[in-house]
């Protein structure tokens, strides 16, 4: 049988991909893809084998170790305290630096001016730096 037909059987690494979602046959069935068209221009069996065996050394130590990283990079979602870290609040009650009552997200919080001589009126759109306890510290 000719060896590129080998080699296309040797594609088949790809069917495990499927089964159990490792990248890592995927990346060989390319090296055996690369080392079928070798095959099919002519090369020897020893340029068919380096051929496999140099594309499926690239790709597990080039490409996997990108592919990871991009898998493991997902967009960080902000939840409890730290989503309302940057919010913008209504003054509801005077606040200073000794309190006062904003409207954060729909719920009334407790809320100090971040700075002693600051003072918000109600009405006023704050911004919330920080939460301590139940309370925002907000400028």
């Amino acid at each position: 049988m000719d060896s590129a037909l080998w080699w296309l059987f040797a594609t088949l690494l790809g069917v495990p991909l499927v089964i159990t979602s490792l990248p890592e046959f995927g990346l060989l069935a390319i090296g055996a893809a690369s080392a079928m068209v070798a095959a099919g221009l002519g090369a020897g069996a020893t340029w068919q084998i380096l051929t496999f065996v140099g594309v499926s050394i690239v790709m597990l130590v080039g490409v996997r170790p990108l592919a990871y990283r991009m898998l493991r990079k997902s967009p960080q979602v902000r939840m409890g305290i730290e989503a309302l870290q940057g919010a913008t609040a209504v003054v509801q009650e005077r606040v200073d630096h000794d309190g006062g009552r904003i409207k954060l997200n729909g719920e009334i919080w407790s809320a100090r001016a971040l700075f002693p001589n600051q003072v918000y009126e109600p009405g006023q759109q704050v911004d919330v730096v920080e939460i301590k306890g139940a309370t925002a510290l907000v400028i």
